[in-house]
């Protein structure tokens, strides 16, 4: 996801330095110039966007020595990658108590629509700091959704957004292992799925999946998304708030990781509701 942005930032004709841990992913970007550290890569620059795979990836980036926190200076950390409330909370605090400008800013969409510039963005933060990420947005997505001044919300809106979508993977697992049953083919149900009420990407694109089983190469794995209802789970126990469909859903991310389908795409799912109906 994150050469797939800093491609787009490229493309869009803005001076992109790019560093990364392993260094050969940062050397594989076309157009960028590569930093020989964090601190280089910050030197000079208006907004550094981290993309991050998990919370500690995050924090090891801030607050490390020669990390984010120590070279940021007077840019914006545009952090995009999906995060939990406490980690961002922390990050958000830790930036503002330095002096320092942060902007939450997730994305919503898989690789390939990063690639066409077609995500959609939650962005929160100080108005100011928002404000400088605009053109950014403009480059890598197709719209910019205001969540807020407090970098959390965006955060909410992300892990809500995840949430729903992976119970609907999950629901259409079911569905589909239904009408099989019944000896109707899972294209004929996918026809129906997007002819009608469901008639959107998401149900286009995972109810391909499904039909097809094509579970490889992921463009979201499964592992990621067991981190993600992680997230999710924790954000709604602060909140005292009960999710009981995260229970079903982050059970199946479990069964498809216990049987070996941990980097398979996460509509893998459908496949192990298969498999406890007998269908596989």
């Amino acid at each position: 996801m994150g050469a797939a942005i800093a491609g787009r930032v490229v493309g869009a004709g803005h001076d992109v330095v790019a560093w990364n841990r392993t260094r050969e992913k940062a050397e594989a970007l076309e157009g960028a110039r590569v930093a020989g550290s964090l601190a280089a890569a910050c030197d000079g620059r208006d907004v550094v966007i981290t993309m991050l795979a998990d919370d500690a990836a995050l924090e090891e980036v801030v607050f490390s020595p020669g990390g984010l926190l120590e070279s940021l200076g007077g840019a914006v950390n545009m952090t995009m990658g999906t995060h939990g409330v406490a980690a961002i909370k922390a990050v958000a605090g830790a930036h503002a108590a330095a002096g320092q400008a942060f902007v939450a800013a997730p994305v919503l969409g898989r690789p390939e629509v990063a690639a066409e510039g077609r995500l959609g963005i939650v962005s929160a933060g100080r108005r100011e700091a928002v404000e400088r990420c605009a053109p950014l947005f403009d480059a890598i997505g197709r719209r910019a959704f205001d969540a807020g001044e407090l970098p959390e919300g965006a955060t909410a809106v992300k892990l809500a957004n995840n949430f729903l979508l992976g119970c609907a993977i999950e629901a259409m697992g079911e569905a589909f292992s239904l009408v099989r049953k019944y000896g109707i083919e899972p294209q004929l149900f996918h026809d129906v799925l997007v002819d009608g009420l469901f008639a959107s990407p998401a149900y286009q694109v995972y109810g391909r999946l499904i039909v097809e089983d094509a579970y490889e190469p992921a463009g979201f794995t499964t592992l990621l998304a067991l981190k993600d209802i992680d997230l999710v789970m924790d954000a709604a126990e602060l909140a005292r708030l009960p999710l009981p469909s995260g229970n079903v859903y982050r059970d199946r991310l479990l069964s498809a990781i216990a049987h070996g389908a941990g980097d398979h795409d996460w509509a893998v799912m459908a496949r192990e509701q298969a498999q406890a109906g007998g269908l596989e």
